[in-house]
């Protein structure tokens, strides 16, 4: 009786050391969490605030009783910002599509065909991440220029169709399907390519999945390229379009018109991330999981 007495004193200091440190653990994610969304709270609120009101606060206010969406009219109106979205989208689906080819085969030579050098070559390949994306960007600025395809889509977009961390990513997922399928697959007259269409895509697609969300937000979110190889409004992006509209649109002193275009420009990445969100965790997670 006496040891079951104890047994049950110690489950419960068990119990309550437990819910103690999951207490702890639920109070720091959730402060973290405070700290990562304010920032987007701080946007969406300044965005429905007037001008007059945003330049009247002398201490800034944490809410607005008088929302306004005049904003959201200005920042479609004061610049193109829907041409701007336009050139984003064009750029964007041919970027991801265009890599999407390249990559796919390209990873599946490494990780099933069998040829002399492979892996002295795929060294080679992965030691491309050591360079510095500032050094590529001045050699594809030079290639581009010399090639005279400065303020064009092509010019855009062909020093972006290919990734060496993407090609190594899908290479260990597609390493990850057994031999004896690939064997199989030969003995009954199929062709590489089928292949890698009818078996290896299908059981891989959430790692292509998140290759091809995450390549949408890179396209998405670039500055520095479009910004450097472009000068001519016709081409511009929405990530160096909103230079233009803090140059040319409402002025560097008009914050709220300002945080309301960044709203428009965030909003579809973040209706993207949170519809395919399981699908980027588990893509990652088989992407990192070997055997």
């Amino acid at each position: 009786m006496t040891n079951q007495k104890d047994f049950e004193k110690i489950e419960r200091a068990a119990a309550r050391r437990k819910t103690v440190i999951n207490a702890v653990i639920y109070i720091l994610l959730g402060f973290w969490a405070l700290m990562v969304l304010f920032p987007f709270y701080w946007m969406v609120l300044t965005s429905v605030k007037s001008y007059a009101s945003y330049n009247s606060e002398y201490i800034p206010k944490f809410f607005t009783l008088s929302p306004t969406m005049q904003n959201y009219v200005d920042a479609f109106t004061a610049v193109p910002l829907g041409q701007y979205f336009l050139n984003t989208l064009v750029f964007t689906v041919a970027t991801t599509a265009i890599m999407l080819i390249v990559i796919i085969p390209a990873a599946f030579a490494f990780a099933r065909l069998q040829f002399r050098g492979k892996n002295v070559l795929f060294t080679l390949f992965l030691s491309l991440m050591m360079i510095p994306n500032e050094l590529v960007v001045i050699t594809n600025f030079v290639t581009i220029t010399n090639l005279d395809l400065r303020n064009s889509f092509t010019g855009l977009i062909l020093p972006s169709i290919t990734s060496v961390f993407y090609i190594y990513l899908l290479k260990e997922n597609f390493a990850q399907i057994p031999d004896e399928l690939y064997y199989a697959a030969k003995v009954d007259g199929t062709s590489d390519f089928k292949y890698m269409l009818k078996v290896m895509i299908p059981i891989c697609r959430p790692t292509i999945i998140t290759v091809t969300i995450l390549k949408v937000i890179e396209c998405w979110n670039s500055y520095v390229w479009p910004r450097l190889i472009t000068d001519n409004e016709a081409y511009y992006l929405v990530s160096n379009g909103i230079q233009e509209i803090r140059e040319n649109g409402f002025g560097r002193e008009n914050i709220p018109a300002m945080m309301a275009a960044v709203v428009v420009i965030s909003v579809p990445l973040i209706v993207l991330f949170l519809i395919f969100r399981k699908k980027i965790m588990e893509g990652v997670a088989r992407g990192g999981t070997k055997g």
